[in-house]
């Protein structure tokens, strides 16, 4: 009987280079107040928002993703005719089919690669992540784009109080590739969908009948329950993210959480003990929560202000719908 072969290539990968597009608007928090009735200060209480970006008419999912993924190329210095492996991570896109990622594999001349969309909903970065490490470290692809690219303003209702001050546009990628030493720590994730309805739409696309609903689904969330499950799951999470990346909170040199809401962000940070020497992600004051791109925009700003430095260790922490997270101890590129 004949024997399927399989690679037998087992090396190290890591994060080669990252690069981000934030949308020009920047809507502060008293343009949301006009629109909602909310206090502006009470919005930067109860999130750490200030402002946060907002997509233009030309600033397209794809748009967005494919600057983003250039930016990241040209840090890495690898070109686009050397991507395996395109994996994009949204719950943005207004079309099934077909994936936004094949459409940046195109435009960015990526001709030899394969691409896909996966819908984790905030975690989705850090899903996608652990996908590409796990192809360049079996020899299945020798480079690998992962692209976090979001419009959630598509998908909110701009009036809702619980949910129009959280939400915001904005694309994150980071080029995967071989590496000398271990880059990407192992994945802990895990989902619970009992939560479910903690953080979803408000209504299918259609109802059965092929007709959309007059009104546009839009994301509805009980912000209490996700906070408490956060801050419950959360810390035991990335102890193990740690522990099993045999790393301890004195090596980071860098925590970058998914930019939910600054609260949790600070209640997870002082629970893991984080001292002065970590550096903090707080890229949601002036950037808002993209979702799935926030944790690749974030470590672009932590990078570009200098306040965490190329080669250091970065715990990373993705969590949102289903509920779910995922996370992982990466060097940063």
């Amino acid at each position: 009987m004949s024997i399927i072969r399989d690679t037998e290539v087992l090396r190290p990968s890591g994060l080669l280079g990252v690069g981000v597009h934030r949308p020009e608007r920047s809507v502060p928090n008293s343009e949301i107040a006009e629109r909602t009735g909310l206090d502006p200060d009470w919005i930067e209480r109860r999130s750490g928002i200030r402002r946060r970006r907002y997509a233009g008419p030309d600033e397209t999912l794809l748009m967005m993703a494919t600057a983003a993924a250039e930016k990241a190329l040209a840090a890495a210095g690898v070109p686009a005719d050397r991507i395996g492996t395109v994996i994009l991570a949204t719950i943005t896109s207004m079309e099934q089919m077909p994936a936004v990622a094949v459409g940046v594999a195109h435009r960015i001349g990526a001709t030899r690669a394969t691409a896909f969309d996966i819908s984790a909903a905030c975690a989705g970065f850090c899903h996608a992540l652990a996908l590409a490490g796990d192809l360049v470290r079996t020899g299945r692809s020798d480079h690998v784009l992962v692209i976090g690219a979001e419009r959630m303003t598509d998908i909110l209702d701009h009036t809702d109080r619980d949910t129009a001050f959280l939400f915001a546009d904005g694309a994150g990628a980071v080029v995967v590739g071989p590496t000398a030493e271990t880059g990407i720590g192992p994945t802990v994730w895990r989902a619970d969908g009992s939560r479910n309805a903690a953080l979803k739409m408000t209504a299918p696309w259609h109802d059965g009948t092929g007709d959309r609903p007059e009104r546009l689904p839009a994301i509805t969330m009980s912000g209490w329950k996700v906070y408490r499950w956060a801050t419950n799951e959360l810390v035991p999470a990335a102890h193990e993210m740690l522990e099993r990346a045999g790393v301890t909170t004195d090596d980071l040199d860098a925590f970058i959480p998914h930019q939910a809401n600054m609260l949790i962000t600070d209640f997870v940070a002082e629970q893991l003990g984080l001292t002065g020497r970590t550096a903090i992600a707080r890229d949601i004051v002036t950037s808002g929560n993209s979702s799935a791109a926030s944790i690749p925009m974030a470590m672009e700003e932590l990078l570009s202000s200098g306040r965490a430095p190329s080669g250091g260790l970065a715990l990373l922490v993705g969590f949102g719908a289903g509920l779910l997270f995922a996370g992982q101890v990466v060097r940063l590129p």
